[in-house]
């Protein structure tokens, strides 16, 4: 694996351009040479009817974790997911929820990345698999 293009105060200030990832209070914890650790705060409105994690926020963590997996090497392309698989293994429940993503393979159109998330107690509570794709040009 190359080593990350991008430095964790530059990918924390990415992250907090997202107004998604400030609305579930994410934040990039670590960088590791092959992928991110993000943890997630659990609010009483991302909880179900039994008090668990809602699957949409675990799914949409997994997803923000592999993209900045995917941008910390991405040397500047814009990347777009195009498929995400999460395994739920068990309830997420507790003050936060934190997932690792590591890459896989980085490939010049297409990234995959695996997604370990984890409860408070560090119990593996879900496992995606992420494909991101590098767009050829800036989007905007």
């Amino acid at each position: 694996m190359s080593q990350p293009t991008l430095t964790l105060g530059e990918l924390r200030a990415l992250m907090d351009q997202i107004s998604f990832n400030r609305l579930l209070g994410l934040r990039l914890t670590r960088q590791h040479r092959d992928g991110v650790t993000v943890e997630c705060p659990i609010r009483e409105e991302y909880t179900n009817l039994h008090g668990t994690l809602h699957g949409g926020v675990t799914a949409a963590l997994a997803d923000v974790a592999a993209g900045f997996a995917v941008i910390a090497h991405a040397r500047g392309r814009p990347v777009a997911t195009v498929e995400l698989k999460l395994n739920y293994l068990a309830p997420i429940h507790g003050r936060r929820v934190t997932a690792r993503a590591h890459l896989i393979k980085a490939g010049s159109t297409l990234c995959v990345c695996a997604v370990d998330v984890f409860t408070e107690h560090r119990r593996l509570a879900a496992k995606a698999l992420v494909t991101y794709m590098l767009l050829p040009a800036p989007l905007k």
